[in-house]
C-alpha cells in the first residue's frame, strides 16, 4: 500500500515542478508507472486482508477497485492533453491537481479499516469532482449540474454520518474489522429507520432510480476526464461502501429489502428506455451507466455470494467499458464540436480504426461473450432468478434494450451518409489510439482469468 500511496503523494510536487514542455509527458510515465506497480496487489495472497496498519488495509474486494483507481490516473491525463493544452500553463497544473487529490481520496477510501476515515475520504471526493465539474465542464449547465451533484450527494450523506456517529458513541468503535461481533439490537421499527440512513448515501452515489437525476447532467458537462473518472471509480464507491458497511446490519428483512429491489429492477427497464431516445451521446451513456448499476444495486441487496460476485465484477468490467465510451465519445466531439449523434453520422468513412474501437467498446457494453461484463450480467441474473422466478421478464428485458441501444450508438455514429460538414476533420492521433488500447487490454485479460475480480464472497 505505501509502495502505491507515496508515490502518489509525490506526483503533487511533480506536477508543480515539471517544466513547461515536459508537464504532460512526465506526468503521463510517472502514472503509469504507478499503475502497473499496483498490479503486485494481484500477486498478493488475495485470501487474506492485507493490514497496513490499523487504519489501512486491503482484501479481495477493495483490491480490484484500487487497481482500477491508479490505472485510470494515467488514462485521464492521457486523454485530457487536447482538451487543456491551450489553457495557460498554471491552469493545467491545477487541472491535474484536481485529479490527483481525487486519486489519493479515493485510495484511502478503498483501504480504509475505520469507517470514520471511509466517511471522511467518500466525501472529500466531492470537492475536487466539482471543481472538475464547474471549473472545466464544457458548457454554460455546469453550474447547475454541479449544484445538483453537491446537494444530493450532501442530503444522502448526512443520515449516514448521524447513523456513524450514533453506532460509535453505542458500541465505541468503528472498526470494520470488529463489526460482525457488534450487533445491535433495536426494536423493528428503528432497525429499519438505521438501514436506510446506512444506505441512502451509497444508493444516491451509485445510484438508485429516483435519486439519478444528477448523474446525467454531471456526465453531461464535466470535461472527459471527469466523466471517465465518475463512471469508473466514483459510482462504484456506492457499491462498495453498502458491502462494507451491510456487515453491521441486522439480517435484512423481505419488507424491507422488496421496494429498493422493486425499484432498481424498474429503473433498469426504464433507463435502458430513456437511452432509445437520447439525442445526445454522452446523455446516452450516462443514462446507461445508470442502468448497468441498477443491476448491481438489486445483487448487493440480495446478500448471497454469487450475488456479491457478480456485483464485484460488474463494477470493475462496467468502469472500464463506461470509461472507454467517454473517451470514444470525446473523440467525435473534438471533431464535430457537438455531442449530438446526428451530426457524426459516416464517421466509419473518415476514421475506420476509430470505428472499430467503437464496435469492441458497444460490444462488450452490450455483454458480449465471454467479457467481463457477460460474466458479472449472468452472475446477477442467476442470483435474482433464485430469488424470484418473475425478476428474469425484468432482466432479461433489461438486456435485450441494452443491446438495441448499443447498437443504436455504433450505427448513429458510424454508418449512414457523411455529413458535408464532417469532409475536412483531422485524421486520429496516436495517442488517441494508445488510450483506447490501454481499456480494451485489461477487458481482454481478464477474460483469461476472471477470478482476479470475483470479490472475497467466492
Amino acid at each position: 500500500m505505501l509502495k502505491i500511496l507515496f508515490p502518489s503523494i509525490m506526483l503533487i510536487p511533480v506536477t508543480w515542478f515539471s517544466p513547461n514542455k515536459w508537464l504532460w509527458t512526465l506526468l503521463t510515465m510517472y502514472s503509469l508507472m504507478i499503475s502497473f506497480w499496483s498490479l503486485m496487489w494481484f500477486f498478493s495472497p488475495l485470501n487474506n486482508p492485507m493490514f497496513i496498519n490499523k487504519y489501512l488495509y486491503t482484501d479481495q474486494l477493495s483490491t480490484p477497485l484500487l487497481i482500477l483507481t491508479c490505472w485510470l490516473t494515467p488514462l485521464m491525463i492521457i486523454a485530457s492533453q487536447n482538451h487543456m493544452i491551450n489553457m495557460p500553463i498554471n491552469q493545467q497544473r491545477l487541472y491535474i491537481l484536481t485529479f490527483i487529490m481525487l486519486q489519493l481520496s479515493l485510495i484511502l477510501a478503498f483501504s480504509a479499516m475505520e469507517l470514520t476515515l471511509f466517511y471522511i475520504m467518500f466525501e472529500s471526493t466531492l470537492i475536487p469532482t466539482l471543481i472538475i465539474i464547474t471549473r472545466w465542464g464544457n458548457q454554460t449547465e455546469r453550474l447547475n449540474a454541479g449544484i445538483y451533484f453537491l446537494f444530493y450527494t450532501l442530503m444522502g450523506s448526512l443520515p449516514l454520518l448521524i447513523a456513524l456517529l450514533t453506532l460509535q458513541a453505542e458500541s465505541g468503535s468503528l472498526m470494520m474489522t470488529s463489526m460482525p461481533f457488534m450487533t445491535q439490537i433495536y426494536p423493528t421499527q428503528t432497525n429499519q429507520i438505521w438501514w436506510v440512513a446506512c444506505f441512502i448515501a451509497f444508493l444516491v452515489k451509485l445510484p438508485l432510480y429516483g435519486f439519478h437525476l444528477w448523474l446525467p447532467k454531471a456526465h453531461v458537462e464535466a470535461p472527459v476526464a471527469g466523466s471517465m473518472i465518475l463512471a469508473a471509480i466514483l459510482l462504484k464507491l456506492g457499491g462498495y461502501g453498502i458491502m462494507r458497511i451491510s456487515i453491521m446490519m441486522t439480517p435484512f428483512t423481505k419488507d424491507l429489502v422488496f421496494p429498493f429491489l422493486v425499484i432498481s429492477l424498474w429503473g433498469i427497464i426504464m433507463t435502458s428506455s430513456i437511452c432509445l431516445r437520447q439525442a445526445d451521446l454522452k446523455s446516452l451513456i450516462a443514462y446507461s451507466s445508470v442502468s448497468h448499476m441498477a443491476l448491481v444495486i438489486a445483487a448487493i441487496i440480495i446478500q448471497t455470494p454469487w450475488g456479491f460476485t457478480g456485483a464485484t465484477i460488474l463494477m470493475i468490467a462496467h468502469g472500464l467499458s463506461s470509461s472507454m465510451l467517454f473517451c470514444l465519445a470525446n473523440t467525435n466531439y473534438e471533431r464535430t464540436h457537438s455531442r449530438t449523434m446526428l451530426l457524426a453520422r459516416g464517421m466509419q468513412t473518415i476514421l475506420p480504426l476509430m470505428a472499430t474501437w467503437w464496435l469492441l467498446a458497444n460490444l462488450m457494453n452490450m455483454a458480449l461473450p465471454p467479457s467481463p461484463n457477460l460474466m458479472g450480467e449472468l452472475t446477477i441474473i442467476t442470483t435474482l432468478f433464485n430469488w424470484s422466478n418473475i425478476t428474469i421478464i425484468l432482466t432479461g428485458l433489461g438486456v435485450i434494450i441494452t443491446a438495441l441501444y448499443s447498437l443504436y450508438i455504433f450505427l448513429t455514429t458510424q454508418q449512414g451518409k457523411m455529413p458535408e460538414h464532417l469532409t475536412a476533420i483531422y485524421p486520429t492521433f496516436t495517442r488517441e489510439h494508445l488510450l483506447m488500447n490501454l481499456h480494451i487490454i485489461p477487458m481482454c485479460l481478464l477474460i483469461c482469468k476472471p477470478s482476479l475480480i470475483w470479490g472475497m464472497f467466492t
